[in-house]
């Protein structure tokens, strides 16, 4: 098989202060895709990172009483002690104070300015501090941000600027021939309504009023503007325009760059324009996914609502927390975080339908085969027909819905092999099969839920890794031939015998959702 490459980005992030669950579902959902192609045979790479300069990162390490590099060193120990413990096994974590970084944005910015892509002048404007963005009057709502809602300040000063309208036509030319660049669809008919069809306004990209930053090279009173910097690490950490550019030749262009909703615009327009200056090629899909909301709106520490991931991971365990953010967000849209949301996906979801079934099925075997799973013979009637076309279907709806970026239906395409299993125990009934000493259908039955189990756990390598080695474990699966994923194209494919362990070991314990809601709730509040 052809070794193919894939790279997935998330977007470097601000590093203002520890990271909520929220934030967290972008990262886990670039390594749950890395994890996948590469169970597909995919030479995978994943990068991830830190946006570290800015006038926002300067107030905040004054605040603290720290440099701006004090604390920008913080964060990034503090997010990758986070990814570590989410097992997001990112290839790269790129900082844009580190050199590898910085210089490759001086080139390109002189290069912009030597093909007249930037030009000096004077800028004055509504500015955002939150978001660091400029905006005209007319992209002001109720007289603010259009992006977070809050206060926006007249400036003047004196700045760079990138000839955007310069671009427009091609980049509208790049979106009616590639319709599906991003997904979904009404974020793309977002950015054409609100600021590609009106017409888009040059993009200032230096500053003069704080110096936390990379510095014009012919101009230093000019700090590079944060959109400029940060965008342009999806090619600076793959080696563009070093000394070694292996890696740019080999993963770029990017396969899939997921982003939230809320920077889609700086990734739809600007992005593919810096892109289209320096004559390289576009991502060829950018995915923006939707907010983790709570039901009385955003994450707000004011509110006394946030979730972090480590509250949920500590006390419930990685996978859980992994499975309910892959599982709750619909395509695109906005996700509601619960406290009995998630105490219900874990007693339901995992305990009752996954957990009980490995039970169950270690149970049978131990009971009536002596713990030794008998090998699969094939279909001996119309139910176990059913079975196995069942699985295959779901199977198949599992990798389009993946292909496709629609995680949250994925997981619905495992759980419904899981349902159909238990469905399918309660229509041969093994304990009635047993008494009437009908042995060939028992040996088949439980051959059956074994191979179903194998397949399950296969599918959920890639969102919960450790149950996924926990169910294979159980069951005696430890031949790498039959974890490939590969295997699972072929139903039945354990042929000699295998045996399950002596006593089923629970992969997850039922919760007792009134004490597990009133927890979670007093750790959002703390």
């Amino acid at each position: 098989m052809e070794n193919k490459t894939f790279f997935v980005t998330t977007p470097i992030y601000y590093p203002s202060g520890k990271f909520h669950l929220g934030t967290a579902y972008t990262t886990v959902l670039a390594d749950t895709v890395k994890k996948y192609k590469q169970q597909r045979g995919y030479d995978a790479r994943m990068l991830t990172g830190l946006d570290e300069h800015g006038q926002k990162v300067e107030q905040v390490a004054i605040k603290r009483g720290l440099t701006p590099q004090q604390h920008v060193d913080d964060i990034a120990e503090q997010a990758k002690t986070l990814w570590k413990l989410m097992d997001v096994q990112y290839d790269d974590f790129i900082r844009t104070t580190e050199e590898r970084h910085t210089k490759i944005v001086e080139k390109i910015f002189d290069r912009f300015m030597e093909q007249g892509d930037i030009y000096k002048g004077e800028y004055e404007g509504w500015y955002c501090m939150p978001c660091e963005t400029y905006f005209t009057e007319t992209q002001l709502v109720d007289g603010k941000c259009p992006d977070c809602g809050r206060e926006v300040k007249k400036m003047k000063e004196e700045a760079y600027f990138f000839n955007m309208k310069k671009y427009q036509k091609r980049l509208e030319k790049f979106y009616e021939e590639n319709p599906d660049f991003i997904q979904p669809e009404s974020r793309k008919n977002e950015l054409f309504n609100n600021f590609i069809k009106p017409g888009l306004e040059d993009l200032c990209v230096t500053r003069t009023t704080f110096d936390w930053g990379i510095k014009v090279p012919k101009d230093p009173k000019h700090v590079i503007y944060v959109w400029l910097d940060a965008l342009t690490n999806y090619l600076t950490a793959l080696g563009y325009m070093s000394d070694d550019d292996t890696l740019f030749k080999k993963y770029w262009p990017a396969d899939l760059q997921i982003v939230g909703k809320d920077i889609i615009r700086f990734h739809g327009i600007y992005w593919p324009i810096f892109l289209m200056a320096l004559d390289l090629p576009l991502p060829k899909k950018l995915y923006a996914h939707g907010f983790l909301m709570m039901k009385d709106g955003k994450m707000s520490k004011s509110k006394g609502n946030v979730v972090y991931p480590e509250m949920l991971v500590e006390r419930y365990g990685l996978d859980p927390t992994r499975y309910f953010l892959l599982k709750e967000f619909p395509f695109g849209q906005d996700a509601i975080f619960t406290p009995e949301d998630f105490v219900n996906r874990y007693n339901f979801d995992l305990c009752n339908d996954l957990g009980n079934l490995l039970n169950r099925t270690i149970g049978m075997i131990n009971k009536y085969f002596e713990g030794n799973v008998p090998n699969y013979i094939g279909q001996i009637n119309d139910v176990d027909k059913d079975l196995e076309e069942t699985v295959a279907q779901k199977i198949q709806e599992y990798e389009d819905n993946m292909d496709n970026l629609h995680f949250s239906n994925a997981m619905d395409s495992i759980w419904e092999i899981i349902a159909r299993t238990n469905k399918y125990i309660d229509e041969t009934a093994p304990w009635v099969l047993a008494k009437e000493e009908s042995k060939e259908k028992l040996e088949s039955v439980m051959s059956h839920l074994v191979e179903n189990l194998r397949i399950v756990a296969i599918l959920i390598e890639p969102i919960m890794t450790d149950t996924s080695n926990k169910i294979l474990s159980q069951l005696g699966i430890n031949e790498s031939k039959y974890k490939e994923y590969d295997s699972i194209k072929e139903y039945g494919r354990i042929t000699q015998n295998i045996k399950v362990i002596e006593k089923g070991e629970p992969i997850f314990l039922r919760l007792d959702p009134q004490e597990e809601i009133e927890y979670i709730q007093n750790k959002m509040k703390s």
